[in-house]
């Protein structure tokens, strides 16, 4: 009788002891509750409780977990159907209000999820729907971080996955984007021929203005070389008509001294005249612009005789004395008879 009671209460002990001795894993938690109330929580690692009293009433995760949010359809601010759907991830901060507060956590977060999801895209239009992606994530994370505290959640990260539109209206932006795009290479087109012709205009503009320019400076060369020319002609002119007189006033004493004293002296300057004469007539012939006069040798003496008389008058007015100082007494003597009409006798 003795060894069965003994019996007894060694193996309730070894029960009891079995039972208080728990051991917690990494990252859970367990709650504790003391004939059906809560009354703490054991972390990771070997834990006692109390035997036939206390007993494991919830034990769960703390890491983080991911939820899934099906597809729901939702009608934009332009009243477009579209259909969203998300994956929220999030993790247990208090153990005791994720399992006392609410009922099926998961469930409750899925449905407070589709309700923020669908009265954030009913704000917007549609375009915003596709460009502030970001944007909506952001109010989404927010608001629901805020609405699942008491409930001991921590909500990390909300990420919007599909937004698709009905499949007419996917069709009606597919065209709308193919006008887009042949609006803009039309723009693009216009806007690449705008320039071109532009840059065309200015090439021709620059080409005349270079032409303009070129043609000023070789005119004004050309002027240059023309003004240079006429001054170096007018110079060599000059220079001429001095060389000229000089020889011909050097002749002229030559001659003065040479015939000094010699009574055929206006014979022979009568004969220089006439010579002169006949070189200017040359000269009228040979130009371009001149009347050609032609002159019959056979008159030659007569005309001189012509010359010579008007060298006597002009004499005779300048010094009335002068006939008689270097001719002689005669001042009518004729130069053909004097001279004949053979050229080499002129020279004598």
């Amino acid at each position: 009788m003795d060894f069965i009671v003994t019996f007894i209460i060694g193996g309730a002990v070894i029960f009891g002891f079995g039972s208080s001795f728990k051991i917690i894993n990494q990252g859970e938690e367990a709650l504790v509750a003391t004939f059906g109330k809560f009354k703490g929580k054991l972390s990771a690692g070997p834990n006692f409780i109390l035997p036939f009293v206390d007993t494991i009433s919830y034990r769960g995760t703390i890491k983080e977990q991911v939820l899934e949010i099906p597809p729901q359809q939702c009608i934009t601010r332009d009243n477009v159907t579209i259909t969203a759907d998300a994956v929220v991830y999030w993790r247990v901060v208090d153990m005791a209000k994720a399992y006392y507060k609410v009922e099926n956590l998961r469930q409750a977060m899925t449905n407070i999820v589709l309700t923020q999801i669908r009265s954030e895209l009913g704000s917007l239009e549609l375009d915003q729907t596709f460009t502030a992606r970001n944007k909506i994530n952001e109010t989404l994370l927010h608001e629901l971080d805020d609405a699942t505290e008491p409930w001991g959640v921590k909500v990390t990260r909300v990420e919007l996955r599909d937004i698709l539109p009905a499949k007419a209206v996917q069709e009606s932006m597919e065209l709308q984007m193919t006008a887009e795009r042949k609006k803009r290479a039309a723009i693009l087109t216009s806007e690449g021929e705008r320039e071109s012709a532009i840059n065309k205009a200015r090439g021709a503009a620059d080409a005349q203005l270079l032409t303009a320019e070129a043609s000023q400076k070789s005119a004004i060369l050309e002027a240059e070389g023309q003004k240079q020319s006429r001054i170096l002609r007018a110079e060599a002119e000059r220079q001429e008509k001095v060389l000229r007189s000089q020889g011909t006033a050097q002749a002229v004493q030559v001659l003065v001294q040479v015939t000094k004293g010699n009574p055929q002296a206006q014979s022979a300057l009568q004969f220089l005249l006439a010579q002169s004469y006949i070189d200017m007539g040359t000269t009228i012939g040979s130009s371009g612009s001149s009347k050609v006069m032609f002159m019959d040798p056979r008159t030659i003496p007569a005309t001189l005789e012509g010359m010579k008389s008007i060298v006597a008058d002009g004499s005779s007015i300048d010094n009335p004395n002068a006939s008689t100082e270097g001719l002689g007494t005669n001042p009518n003597i004729n130069l053909s008879e004097s001279l004949g009409t053979n050229p080499s006798n002129w020279t004598k």
